[in-house]
């Protein structure tokens, strides 16, 4: 059996980190570049393991993609160039990879099969594959689709108007690459306003996206043009270090050059509405926002979290949870019931994990109900369950659990943030 790694209480976090490149913009930068035409460089590319598979499964259709360290250069023939692969592309854990790629695949006039991991093949396809069926794909799969294995054939789209049930950048991307294809233009409409990487960067590459309230369309035919790209830092890998900084005593951290696309920024909201002492100072201005965050040490207060404000932190409530443990009062999150859908059951997940650390958590069908302050034993074992979020949320609750704390599946971790814990220690170094 595979040992734990064994974490302890930290009496300070100080220091400054820059935390890896946006995982969501690493994918469509890559994803963008190898459907253009001419030479597509990115910066700051986040190397971690989703991003790889990415990377990966367009090279099997003839891309020409070199990789060193954090700089990826794509030398794009547009959609043309894509070439039918030979083998299965494999999307690892990436949700990311496998429902954008399969709107570019959609399009394309070859077969193609895409399969994952254990945690993908779990993860709902349908989402996308029935709108990109309404389009004229042809795609098949376990549970007529609905689940990976996927087998497709792509090619003659039409456009369609798509009201999508679910607040998703996802869902809305693997359409629009789709409706890139199509004859005519395309529309979602999404109940509430999902993360809008894909429109910023479409724009970047010369796409012309025209945003209204909550649709979203593009003009079919249209050519992306290669483009250089900075990705900035993972607000939702910031987001680990932001709690740690406000819950962790004698505690100052500052983070560089993170993102703050305002359909990202959820947790800075949350965090101001506990209390919580931060300052953000912008920096770049580049396609997307950019900031150096710092935060210390904080009292904080519960909060109810919900509506609108849930797409913009769907992947950070793990260790929202987490900080509302050290608040006082109640917080309540609800209409989260995508997380359900993640790479485990979240809600579960966080709430079983949590309680073997002494918190006052319960689930609800929509998300959990935490009551605060509450000290937090350790002195257990804790898993990640295979889920990168999971486990460093559960790092973080180590820092201040009164005894050592037995993570077990901490290499799920690198998925997203493969220096995380190096990171942990530099800050908890005493200086």
């Amino acid at each position: 059996m595979n040992q734990g790694l064994v974490l302890t209480k930290k009496h300070s976090l100080n220091g400054t980190i820059e935390v890896p490149g946006d995982k969501s913009i690493s994918h469509r930068a890559v994803m963008f570049g190898a459907i253009a035409e001419g030479k597509t460089t990115i910066q700051n590319f986040l190397t971690g393991e989703d991003c790889l598979s990415t990377i990966s499964c367009f090279k099997e259709m003839g891309v020409s993609i070199k990789q060193e360290g954090t700089n990826v250069t794509i030398e794009g023939k547009g959609f043309s160039g894509l070439k039918e692969p030979v083998n299965i592309l494999n999307v690892g854990n990436s949700g990311t990879t496998t429902r954008l790629m399969l709107g570019i695949l959609a399009g394309r006039p070859f077969h193609a099969c895409i399969i994952g991991d254990e945690s993908i093949a779990k993860r709902p396809m349908d989402r996308v594959t029935a709108p990109l069926r309404q389009m004229g794909a042809h795609i098949d799969g376990r549970n007529n689709g609905s689940f990976t294995p996927l087998s497709l054939r792509g090619g003659n789209l039409k456009s369609i108007y798509y009201k999508s049930p679910v607040a998703s950048a996802q869902v809305k991307s693997s359409i629009l690459l789709a409706g890139l294809q199509a004859d005519g233009t395309t529309t979602v409409e999404e109940p509430y306003q999902s993360r809008d990487h894909t429109e910023r960067l479409l724009s970047a590459f010369g796409v012309h996206v025209k945003k209204q309230n909550l649709t979203v369309s593009v003009e079919g035919g249209q050519t992306l043009k290669g483009a250089n790209i900075y990705v900035p830092g993972d607000i939702s890998s910031a987001a680990f270090f932001l709690v740690a900084g406000a819950i962790v005593p004698d505690s100052s951290i500052k983070l560089k050059n993170v993102g703050i696309n305002p359909t990202r920024t959820g947790i800075l909201d949350v965090l101001e509405n506990m209390g919580a002492e931060i300052e953000i100072i912008p920096t770049l201005d580049s396609a997307e926002p950019m900031a150096d965050i710092s935060v210390r040490t904080s009292e904080l207060k519960g909060t109810e979290i919900s509506g609108e404000l849930i797409p913009r932190l769907i992947d950070e409530i793990p260790i929202i949870a987490l900080l509302a443990t050290q608040a006082e009062g109640t917080t309540v999150i609800k209409d989260a019931e995508e997380l359900k859908v993640k790479e485990t059951n979240r809600i579960d997940t966080v709430v079983g994990e949590l309680k073997k650390l002494g918190a006052d958590i319960e689930a609800t069908s929509d998300g959990m109900i935490i009551r605060g302050k509450t000290k937090l034993k350790g002195g257990t074992n804790v898993s990640s369950h295979g889920d990168h979020r999971i486990g460093m949320m559960l790092a973080i609750a180590s820092t201040i659990c009164e005894e050592p704390v037995e993570l077990m599946q901490h290499e799920a971790v690198s998925v997203s943030y493969p220096a995380f814990f190096d990171h942990l220690n530099l800050l908890s170094k005493t200086i």
